[in-house]
């Protein structure tokens, strides 16, 4: 399969000339996206191989076509690069499709409710014309590289397009697990008052293929109490592993965020409060990086083919018992998506699989097949029928890990004394 990673380079020069480039970028791109949406009243058979030369037609004065439709084009974008024309004539295309297909779900969402007698509130989507979009930079029009260091981007300054050089920083690439991937062409973007480039970098992974009976497999048990709880398990059943993974200043940082938020919004109604959001987002994407970063040195350092999640897409907010309101609120800050599909990226980079299984009884059911267990009051600890008292999060990664370890998911339905699995909740990737 193929995978890719993108880093930022940072440009330690000329950071004053880059606005201009970028807005008149997404100013042609809005030009293309009226041109497209008056034009082409149906896009269902078309494809962006096809939409390209159509537009630029209509757009784009040439010597077998000196008077388009729309010679204003010309005009207002002067010299305007051939790539970064193409590119916004694909980018619009694609924007002017999702725009077509919302508005078509949401007609027949109406015409559902209204059939059903149902009130239908919904406003209908609009096309959004104004976009900040960062173009590609092809190389040997728009971008040379010449050293690990410095390049050349074409870019717009006093009124022309002109070639400038540009210095950025250095990614270390084998740190960064690119050496030896193919380098694609770079995109650039800004963050605040910053710019960068942004590389992609490419290459094909080939997954494990190891049989199920030599497999080693890392069970990942996600949580509120700790982030995540690791245990790897072979074929027989043997526990050759285990870790616990959480960050509880981060978590007790914005914690204290939150609640301050919640004090301010009660006291001034909804206020938009972005440091607090800011501060709040960057402590949750932490916590997603650092659980994925060390779910992923540990599946490693052990050798694993496999890691196993519960499938968590779908879980339903508890109401209408004691203690429901506080609950719905951890839930709420719970990235257990994020740290999924952050951990999936990373393992199939590795050539290691991804495995999702039924999480029905995973934390009710003890894994030595006592029965069901009883939680603490603080959850942390489950306390089996035999009278044994033992770490739930780790009880529920060794009901994980057996999936996978005696090929359960071969079997349509099997039942054992710690947990049912059902062959339609299980996938691969």
């Amino acid at each position: 399969m193929k995978v890719a990673k993108s880093l930022l380079h940072k440009i330690t020069n000329q950071t004053e000339i880059f606005n201009a480039t970028l807005d008149l970028y997404n100013d042609a791109l809005s030009f293309i996206i009226g041109v497209i949406d008056k034009e082409f009243d149906h896009t269902d058979g078309l494809t962006t191989k096809s939409i390209v030369p159509a537009v630029e037609k209509l757009i784009h004065a040439t010597k077998s076509n000196p008077l388009p439709k729309y010679k204003e084009f010309n005009e207002r974008f002067y010299k305007f690069p051939s790539y970064f024309r193409r590119s916004a004539i694909a980018s619009a295309f694609g924007k002017v499709r999702s725009f077509r297909s919302n508005y078509q779900n949401w007609e027949e969402e109406q015409k559902y409710a209204l059939s059903e007698g149902k009130k239908f509130k919904k406003q209908p989507p609009r096309l959004q014309a104004e976009h900040k979009e960062f173009p590609v930079f092809y190389r040997g029009n728009m971008f040379n590289r010449t050293s690990d260091t410095t390049a050349q981007i074409k870019v717009f300054h006093q009124n022309d397009w002109v070639w400038a050089d540009i210095e950025f920083k250095e990614q270390d690439h084998y740190k960064r697990g690119v050496w030896e991937w193919k380098e694609n062409n770079p995109k650039l973007i800004k963050r605040g008052k910053k710019f960068f480039l942004s590389i992609s970098y490419e290459s094909k992974i080939t997954l494990t293929k190891t049989p199920i009976q030599k497999q080693k497999v890392c069970a990942v048990d996600l949580g509120l109490t700790n982030s995540a709880v690791c245990s790897v398990i072979d074929a027989t059943g043997t526990v050759l592993g285990r870790t616990f993974i959480d960050q509880p200043k981060e978590k007790d940082r914005r914690q204290t965020l939150t609640n301050k938020l919640r004090k301010a919004q009660r006291a001034s109604g909804h206020i938009q409060a972005p440091n607090f959001w800011r501060q709040i987002n960057g402590y949750q994407q932490h916590i997603i990086r650092h659980t994925s970063q060390e779910i992923i040195k540990f599946a490693a350092k052990h050798g694993c083919d496999v890691i196993v999640f519960e499938y968590l897409g779908k879980i339903k907010i508890p109401k209408g018992f004691y203690g429901a309101r506080k609950l719905r609120f951890k839930l709420h800050g719970w990235r257990k998506i994020g740290i999924q599909n952050k951990v999936e990226e990373m393992a199939h980079c590795q050539g290691m699989r991804i495995f999702r299984i039924n999480p029905r009884n995973t934390s009710a059911l003890a894994f030595d097949g006592s029965g069901k267990v009883e939680r603490n009051r603080k959850k942390d600890l489950a306390v089996f029928s035999t009278g044994k008292v033992y770490h739930a999060d780790l009880s529920a990664s060794y009901n994980i890990g057996p999936v996978i370890s005696f090929g359960l998911f071969k079997k349509p339905f099997r039942k054992r004394n710690g947990c049912h699995f059902r062959q339609k909740f299980l996938s691969w990737q």
